[in-house]
């Protein structure tokens, strides 16, 4: 059948199974918004207030429920809008296909009004990107980007067209979706064999889980793993819900805010076992003392990870799931009862602790968590109120903490739980965000007003941008330079103003209250919730220092020299 380009676009994003869209309209896109008008009981799409919180909406989306998330944007500034978003996912290995159109085919090059060559300018943070200028390539090429978003490791791809293609007609012929099989042609049998052996030698075995522990839904045969060999377990932020928080072998996260049970008992291991991760620097520290009694095996699909950041012992590339699932058929039962009692003993004598007698940022999270019974969607942006949620609210499911942990975009949070409610209308979604981050992208509350489904968005008001404030206090002489927040913004006004229901907190006696009333309403309600500007995140590792220096407040009231 003949079509115009915009409609088989449109048509295409059907065949793919696409749902809902994340877009904000312009001149060179207005042939396929015109196209998506005849299709608006079959695709929903969800207007946001900035294309950066469409791609951070369709980043949601995607993380939330596992499918591919879509994004839409004009040309120049409006694609240009979209960029940190997509190096947000690109950094997350998150499935999204952002579709832009460019000025018409004859108009490229010439500095043409709101022409930008976002194709190129998106490569270095995108697994492909496509410009598209003939119309007979445009299907098969949105069918590509959906199948390398999806496949291997997964990745934002994005698809330019140009006007003159959403405009021109072509025949169109109807396909079924590429079937995406799990990554195994490099899983060979030594290699899960010599992991075996090395688990079968391990007297102090150590699990750590990364994001790709979520990414290929290998829950059960990590709990598996665990239970078996009888290990303890950490993650990192990306890992979060892959194991459960709940689970007694579970010691929190490892890193520069990990506990200092995950910190010190990964130097202590004699194998550390990582199933997922990258390897970051925020969890390793000195890569040089990184575990440095173990034996490292990691277990991770994408080959360039391997030996990348840490050199390891024995490996097996390939979909993580699969490749538990192969090491799990040759892997007897252990148990390691001292080590188990030791890394108990650890987590009894070093809990994760806050103070009591004021408001405070694990308060709140603490009572978020009993109200919710940890079975919210959390997202977060990026600070300190980032690492006391991925902290104290005990995250059982994978896909329920949604984060920018490579890239640390702040102002991701609420695009990302708008995408999350829309993709999961049945779950409660709530956004924590510090009052910096909050008001980046604070502008899609309206959007979330909008969409007219329930969502909490907690702020954790300290007035201060808290997380680089506390380096200041740390390591910079308390030389507060351009990170307080001493203006006259109000958020409880400004969400009013939008359409939410908003509820300023500044008492402890308050917060349950409040939530339970957030969390009970029928559409987006804000709590604007003050806290001291002093607060900081303890436990704490200074950046590039070996992870079992670990401390917290105590250490430095004790003299501890940083």
């Amino acid at each position: 059948m003949q079509l115009t380009g915009a409609e088989i676009i449109v048509e295409c994003l059907k065949e793919q199974g696409v749902d809902t869209v994340f877009g904000y309209p312009g001149g060179a896109i207005l042939n396929v918004y015109d196209a998506l008008y005849e299709y608006k009981d079959q695709i929903n799409h969800v207007l946001t207030s900035h294309e950066q919180g469409a791609s951070h909406a369709a980043d949601g989306y995607a993380r939330a429920t596992g499918k591919v998330g879509v994004c839409f944007a004009t040309s120049g500034p409006g694609a240009t809008n979209l960029v940190t978003g997509i190096a947000t996912a690109y950094m997350d290995s998150v499935p999204v296909v952002a579709i832009t159109a460019n000025v018409g085919t004859s108009l490229l090059g010439k500095d043409s009004f709101q022409e930008v060559d976002i194709a190129g300018i998106v490569m270095p943070v995108t697994k492909h990107s496509y410009i598209v200028k003939d119309i007979t390539k445009l299907a098969d090429t949105i069918r590509k980007a959906f199948y390398i978003a999806k496949s291997g490791r997964p990745g934002p791809v994005l698809v330019d067209v140009t006007k003159d293609v959403t405009g021109g007609t072509c025949e169109y012929t109807p396909r079924r979706p590429a079937t995406v099989n799990r990554e195994t042609s490099e899983i060979h049998k030594e290699d899960v064999e010599r992991a075996a052996e090395m688990i079968r030698q391990a007297e102090r075995p150590f699990i750590f889980v990364g994001g790709g522990g979520v990414i290929s839904g290998a829950s059960e045969e990590i709990r598996e793993l665990a239970h078996r060999i009888q290990a303890p377990v950490c993650d990192s932020l990306m890992g979060k819900g892959a194991f459960s928080g709940e689970d007694p072998l579970y010691t929190g996260m490892l890193g520069m805010h990990g506990t200092k049970t995950s910190d010190l008992g990964v130097s202590e291991c004699d194998l550390l076992i990582v199933l997922g991760s990258r390897f970051s620097d925020r969890v390793t520290g000195n890569v040089k003392t990184f575990a440095k009694q173990a034996k490292i095996l990691q277990l991770d699909i994408d080959g360039a990870e391997i030996n990348k950041n840490v050199i390891v012992d024995a490996y097996i590339e390939g979909d993580l799931k699969e490749s538990l699932k192969r090491l799990l058929e040759v892997i007897p039962e252990k148990q390691h009862p001292e080590w188990i009692e030791h890394i108990q003993e650890m987590k009894a004598k070093f809990p994760l602790s806050y103070d009591h007698t004021q408001l405070t940022g694990p308060y709140i999270i603490e009572k978020l968590y009993e109200l919710t019974g940890g079975d919210a969607i959390v997202t977060t942006d990026v600070g300190q109120h980032q690492m006391w949620t991925a902290q104290y609210y005990k995250f059982k499911n994978p896909r329920t903490f949604l984060t920018s942990g490579g890239l640390g975009t702040m102002g991701y949070g609420l695009g990302a739980a708008i995408g999350a409610k829309m993709g999961c209308p049945d779950k409660t979604v709530v956004n924590i965000a510090g009052d910096g981050c909050f008001r980046m992208n604070m502008n899609e509350i309206a959007t979330a007003v909008r969409c007219g489904r329930p969502l909490v968005q907690i702020v954790l008001n300290n007035h201060v941008l808290g997380m680089v404030r506390q380096w200041q206090t740390l390591f910079y002489g308390q030389r507060y330079s351009h990170t307080i927040l001493n203006d006259a913004v109000d958020f409880v006004k400004i969400s009013e103003g939008m359409g939410a229901k908003a509820i300023r907190v500044t008492k402890k006696e308050e917060v349950e209250p409040a939530l339970k009333e957030a969390l009970a309403s029928d559409g987006p309600v804000v709590l604007d919730c003050w806290i001291d500007q002093d607060l900081s995140v303890f436990p704490m590792v200074a950046a590039g220092d070996n992870i079992d220096n670990v401390f917290d407040e105590e250490d430095l009231k004790n003299g501890k020299s940083l």
